[in-house]
Formats: C-alpha cells, structure tokens, sequence
C-alpha cells in the first residue's frame, strides 16, 4: 500500500516557497548520494550567517543528527529522524521548549530540515513485520545529503574572507605603527618636513575607521596610509642620503654630530630658560598650591582648544583627554624622548595637562619642545605645578570675556548689563576669587 508523503506541516503552520524548493531540491539527489553527517555539519556552521541559522538552531540541528544511527547520510536510506521534543530538549541541553519550537522554524527556514507531519501532528515511525521501517513521520535530513556541495563551497568562501580580512587587518595595523614611528624619528631628527600636516593627514585617514570595520573599507584605507607611508619614508630616505656617514654613528670619526634636537644647547637660549616660562606658569611657592588633582572640567576650560584632535571632537574622560594630549604632541613638535622625560617626572595626567596647555598657547609659544623641558626640568626641582599655568589660562579667559565699564563710572560701580547668557566662563565664587589674587 503507498503512502502518501506530506509537503505542507502540520496545524496553523503555513507552507512557504521555500519549503516547496528545499523539498524539491531534496528529490533531485542522487540515489547514490552519501555524505558524512558531522563534516557537513562543520561546513553549515562556518557558514552559517550565509545559511541563515543561528547558534541555537545548530545545536538542535546537532541534536537531530544525534538522532540518525549511521555517520553515514545515504541518499537511498532512512533520513527522517522522530524524537519528541522532551528528547530534543534533553539532547539541546534543557533548551525550553518555546526556544525549541522556534529555532525548528529556523532551521526549516533555511533549508535545513523539512518537516514530515503525520496527519495528527505526532513524530512516529511505522514499521512491518519484518522490523522495517514503511513510513516516518518527524524531521528529513535529505535536504544536509543534497546541499551538501553548496554548503562545503559557501565554507571555503567563509575561510578565505576571514583570511583576507585578517590580512587586512594585520596590514593596517602595522602601517600605522610605521607612520607613527617615522614621524616620530622625523621629529626627534630634525627632518625639515611638514611632520604637523602629515600627522593631520593621518589622522583624517584613521578618524575614518569605525568600531566595526568591513574588509573593504580597511583594504581603502590601507591604500592610502600605503600611499602616506611611501611618502614619509623617501622624505626621511632623502634626508639620510644628505647626511655625512660619520655624522651620526661613527666610533673613529674626528667630529660626531649631536643628532638630538632635543638637547639643551639647541633648545634653549643663552640664559637657560625660555621667554615663555617667564610669562606662563612660573611660581617658586608650589608647596602653596592645592594637592589636589585639578578637576577635568575646568582643565577643558582653560584649554577648549584640545577638543579638535579628540575623537568625535568630545573629551567625557580623563583616557580621552591623554589621547587628545598625545596627538598633539607631534603636532607641537615634541620629540618622543621630550614627552617621555615628562611622563617620567609629571606623570601622565599632569604631562598630560601641560602639553594641553602649550597647545593652547602655541601660538605665542615658539619652541613647544623646549618649553616642555624646562618645565619639566623645574618639576623635577620642585618648583612646577599644573595649577599655575591653568589658572593663568583661566584669568585670561576671564578678562578677555569682561565688558567694558562705561564712561564716568569707577571701579567700584554696579555693572548694569551682564554679559550675554553661555558667553564667558562660568565659574564658582570660590574660584573666581582665587583667580583674581595677585598672579601666582
């Protein structure tokens, strides 16, 4: 007696095209068709976001190919398998059975599985006299035997993009510490170059990668850090070319030259110490200043201008104001060993700030990199302190944003119209008294 075979599941579950093709797929394989079931469930999981399934699916996609006795799927045996959901549940590692019943869907969605209802909707299988199973009702594994090429070809796909995505990833990671570190030698080099804009033209390029970034976009941007990096390396290649061999390591040559743009006798002047220092955070009582750490909030309003070379152009954290602080080290032209020596006697906060401020001021600050090392050389004496030079910052910042008394008034007179609301810097009482104290 024939059997009628269902296509359509059982109950209020409705049939969809693609049930109709995996099913029809299923009828075009070969009878001679065998595959090794967990090899084909090792090509479905590399490739499952092109397949559609989703990790709980796999694992009872698992658990269903648990249930069939061979390792071998023929496509002239029995490929339909009827565990009751307590089984699968068990099997899935006590998936609900909410969970279960959904992620089944999934895995008919995909084409997977294709669902064999009985008439009543119950997984079962009949069998003769003879212990030979006639009819099963329950879930067909055909569908694994048939597509098994597809899914081992979507697998070597998968394989070679992550390959070609970690490569890309490698590249750019190592073009960036390349250009970092030849503008660093750059500077510390005195190379004649532009070495603030090509820092710029990084940082535009980097500023353009995402958290989450696809492989074409990395490969893009590694062509043009690629074409940045051939750009710095003939600049300093050139540079080297010029240079006497015996200028910068020689052991026996009569003069060796001192290729240390940071040293003291290039940086500063015949006096010792710079122009600015004596007009921008100078004091010899820094035993009178707090002890405190001075908050972020009113460093970022005594230097607003660290905001441009923050990510997203926002500082909300002290680790966003030492990047903001780092990139603009070179742009000031400060020399790796300057930035270290002032790590090692301020500390990263503190060096921090005072590069920060520099950056404020460097527009009437000449040289950046000696001016670091002399505060520095002073904090190492005891006699430099952050808050001096941020709340001279912050006085500045204070007169330049007062209005103008009117005719006729002394200083002692009310002020009639005040300043416009969010213009200014707005203060405490506290702090604004303190400012107006005699300068530190």
């Amino acid at each position: 007696m024939q059997t009628h075979i269902a296509t359509t599941p059982f109950g209020r579950r409705p049939a969809s095209l693609g049930q109709i093709t995996s099913q029809a797929k299923a009828r075009t394989m070969p009878k001679e068709a065998s595959v090794q079931k967990w090899e084909v469930f090792q090509y479905i999981r590399e490739a499952r976001d092109q397949v559609g399934a989703t990790d709980r699916s796999l694992a009872i996609l698992n658990a269903l190919l648990s249930f069939h006795p061979e390792t071998t799927l023929a496509g002239d045996g029995e490929l339909v398998v009827w565990p009751s959901n307590e089984q699968l549940m068990a099997r899935a590692n006590g998936m609900p059975a909410t969970t279960l019943r959904r992620h089944l869907a999934v895995l008919v969605d995909c084409g997977l599985i294709i669902r064999r209802d009985s008439p009543n909707g119950k997984r079962f299988a009949r069998k003769s006299r003879g212990g030979e199973i006639e009819q099963a009702y329950g879930f067909d594994l055909a569908s694994i035997v048939a597509r098994a090429e597809e899914f081992r070809e979507l697998a070597e796909t998968v394989k070679a993009e992550k390959k070609a995505f970690r490569v890309s990833r490698e590249r750019l990671t190592l073009l960036r510490r390349d250009i970092v570190k030849m503008i660093d030698a750059g500077i510390e080099e005195s190379v004649p170059g532009n070495w603030g804009r090509v820092l710029q033209a990084y940082q535009a390029i980097v500023g353009r990668l995402p958290r989450t970034a696809s492989r074409q976009l990395i490969e893009s941007i590694n062509s043009e850090l690629e074409d940045l990096w051939v750009e710095i390396r003939d600049t300093l290649e050139s540079f080297t070319k010029t240079q006497n061999p015996d200028a910068n390591e020689s052991h026996s040559g009569a003069h060796i030259q001192n290729s240390n743009p940071d040293s003291n006798s290039d940086f500063e002047n015949s006096s010792g110490k710079y122009e600015e220092a004596a007009t921008f955070a100078e004091t010899e009582n820094v035993r009178s200043l707090p002890k405190r750490d001075l908050p972020l909030g009113i460093v970022l309003d005594a230097c607003p201008n660290l905001r441009e070379l923050a990510q997203g152009g926002q500082i909300r954290h002290w680790r966003d104001f030492l990047a903001a602080a780092e990139a603009a080290r070179p742009m000031l032209g400060v020399s790796p060993s300057a930035w270290k020596d002032a790590l090692k006697v301020l500390g990263e906060q503190q060096a921090a700030i005072t590069v920060a401020a520099i950056y404020q001021r460097s527009a009437q600050i000449n040289n950046a990199g000696g001016y670091l090392r002399s505060l520095t050389e002073r904090a190492r004496d005891g006699k430099f302190s952050t808050w001096p030079m941020v709340m001279a910052l912050l006085r500045a910042k204070l007169d330049g944003g007062k209005p103008e008394e009117p005719a006729g008034k002394g200083h002692g007179a009310p002020q009639t119209s005040p300043p416009p609301s969010g213009e200014g810097l707005q203060v405490s009482d506290a702090l604004r008294r303190s400012l107006e104290r005699p300068k530190w």
